[in-house]
């Protein structure tokens, strides 16, 4: 009888251990799981958080009569340009980001020079000495419409660099092309648009 007793409180005791274990198994898979979502909600708000699009409507300056948008779009570390204008005269024009986000003026001239963090000589973007705002220039066909897209992993929007970071610039379109040697500015003639990266 006593050997029978024992014997029950042994099997008690192993079911009670054993369910304990599986239990903390539980327990353990369900830990896993939780910090495995938490992972991918923070991944997908920092992916969020990274993607960014600015739309930036362009405004007429010198009496000229261009007008369209310059779209930004910051993604995977990236941000990328695409310019649709209209009104330009047919051919070449320079564009450039500018230091400050003020079309104010009629001749855009409030915009200021262009935009500049590192104290380089303005040149061709590809050549490696230029401003951070010499973006090149973009080709107006027979009716003046004018499309271009650029892309660089060498700015930011809204992010705490402020050499990269190219919220509240302004966006310039000039009356000619940049010829990319002439100081500061590419002799690239008059303001023919400008809009603000807002």
């Amino acid at each position: 009888m006593k050997k029978l007793h024992v014997a029950l409180m042994a099997l008690a005791l192993t079911l009670s251990i054993s369910c304990k274990d599986k239990e903390e198994e539980k327990m353990d898979d369900s830990m896993e799981m939780d910090e495995s979502e938490e992972m991918m909600d923070s991944e997908m708000m920092d992916s969020e958080m990274e993607m960014m699009t600015i739309d930036v409507p362009m405004g007429s300056k010198s009496g000229s009569n261009v007008t369209g948008s310059v779209v930004f779009t910051q993604m995977d570390g990236e941000v990328e340009m695409k310019v649709a204008l209209n009104g330009l005269t047919p051919g070449t024009h320079a564009i450039h980001l500018h230091e400050n986000g003020d079309c104010s003026s009629a001749d855009g001239k409030s915009a200021g020079g262009h935009w500049n963090p590192n104290a380089k000589e303005h040149g061709d973007w590809d050549g490696g000495m230029n401003h951070m705002g010499d973006i090149g220039n973009l080709e107006a066909n027979e009716d003046g419409t004018a499309n271009l897209t650029f892309s660089t992993d060498k700015w930011c929007m809204d992010c705490d660099d402020d050499s990269r970071n190219i919220l509240g610039k302004g966006v310039i379109v000039h009356a000619v092309a940049d010829d990319f040697e002439s100081q500061p500015s590419g002799a690239a003639g008059a303001r023919v648009a400008c809009g603000v990266i807002e």
